[in-house]
């Protein structure tokens, strides 16, 4: 039996800012005298969403800012109602959507616990014999008695995490709250985390950020976009794919970003483009698979001892490989003209995400720079990746193993490839 059903929910916001009462008023007037009033415009915060929870599942749920991640968890928290269809919730709900926001300044640590676990549901009886652990959680023993207003914004927000995972509950949501405190805490936080999901098995809907968090959680995972479920299915799928939405976005944003270059007007960069590992011409390259860079330029003077050099580097310049051509090739002269100028790359290492390239030039002995140039062109890396090695820019040809006679290791042979 589902635990939690969302029902075809749609929720609208009207947009715009608050009418003034005089304006209100005339508008009052104006709808009795049978004329019209202009409406402000809807927004759909979530839009036909319709998805079922089973009891001990934990879902997590993925979607860029704006996409309607926390307007559901409220809908599920009962802290908003739809605006069409229906949200059942079959069990009693800890809703960690804002840890603190109901933490009352003037108010003691002691009397805020009070206060908010009766907010919570929770009872005296119940939370005076949790008092003791709430406060060891929260690491405020010395503080309790202390108006909360004097607490920093790290030690009140430990406190209304402590609190509202005192709450014995049915179902937990989480919405961006595990990394709160410093990292001895956050480690708390996650140890408490992993109790309610493997040891108590509890029910549990996870928003955030942090996609390697939820690939390692959840046994579902729902993307939204722009209010509506985009995908869903195992974590491995949805997150690969919202990666690839992300990089999307990100090179979309950095197609009008303006090229860098430098150069002393003895050549010019007439084209450059990439080719995939079918020789075609592609702005998408695939993970661990060979390409081509190719450069077509204009010399406009003779020149002597030629190199060229690429590199890659992020949208935000920081460089990540350069490769010259001095060592594989020895031009020693180049007459005017134009030319093509191209470099194969075996087993493309860059882990998917956007990345641009950049190209130079140098001539004489000295190698003095000719031309160079940034952010020429962006390009996607693309391609199934495993979650060992999600992280970073390249992927490592490494290999692990324990060197303990004890320790109970399984054998996994890897077909993944750097």
């Amino acid at each position: 039996m589902a635990i939690i059903e969302v029902n075809h929910v749609t929720k609208e916001f009207r947009l715009g800012a608050l009418h003034s009462f005089k304006q209100s008023m005339f508008n009052t007037l104006s709808r009795l005298r049978g004329e019209s009033v202009p409406n402000r415009p809807l927004f759909k915060a979530l839009d036909d969403v319709d998805f079922k929870v089973e009891e001990g599942e934990v879902l997590g749920i993925i979607g860029h800012n704006g996409a309607g991640k926390s307007t559901l968890l409220k809908m599920l928290a009962q802290i908003s109602v739809p605006t069409r269809g229906n949200v059942k919730v079959h069990g009693k709900v800890a809703p960690l959507i804002e840890v603190g926001a109901g933490l009352v300044g003037d108010l003691t640590g002691r009397e805020n616990i009070f206060l908010n676990a009766a907010i919570l549901g929770i009872s005296k009886a119940e939370i005076k014999r949790k008092f003791d652990d709430i406060v060891a959680f929260a690491e405020l023993e010395e503080f309790i008695d202390t108006p909360i207003k004097r607490y920093s914004s790290g030690m009140q927000v430990r406190l209304g995490f402590s609190i509202a995972t005192s709450v014995e509950s049915d179902i937990l949501i989480v919405d961006e709250v595990l990394a709160v405190g410093d990292l001895a805490f956050q480690r708390k936080c996650f140890d408490r985390m992993e109790d309610l999901i493997k040891r108590q098995g509890k029910t549990v809907l996870l928003v955030s950020h942090n996609i390697r968090q939820i690939q390692r959680l959840c046994n579902r995972v729902i993307m939204l976009n722009h209010g509506r479920v985009n995908k869903e299915g195992a974590p491995q799928a949805v997150c690969d794919s919202f990666y690839e939405q992300s990089d999307e976005k990100i090179k979309a944003s950095t197609a009008l970003a303006k090229t860098r270059t430098d150069t002393s007007g003895e050549i010019e960069l007439l084209e450059l483009h990439l080719l995939d590992h079918n020789g075609q011409r592609a702005d998408r390259l695939s993970y661990d698979h060979d390409c081509v860079v190719n450069f077509k330029i204009r010399v406009l003077q003779s020149l002597d001892e030629v190199t060229f050099g690429f590199g890659f580097h992020t949208t935000d310049f920081l460089y990540l490989t350069t490769h010259n051509s001095e060592e594989q090739l020895h031009i020693r002269h180049l007459p005017p003209g134009e030319h093509e100028v191209l470099c194969k790359i075996t087993g493309l290492p860059l882990l998917p995400g956007v990345y641009s390239l950049r190209f130079g030039a140098t001539a004489g002995q000295a190698a003095r720079t000719i031309f160079y140039g940034e952010n020429l062109k962006h390009f996607q890396v693309v391609g199934d990746v495993p979650i060992t090695v999600r992280d970073g820019f390249f992927a490592l040809d490494a290999h692990w193993a324990v060197d303990d006679d004890e320790a109970a290791v399984i054998p996994i042979i890897s077909t993944v490839q750097a």
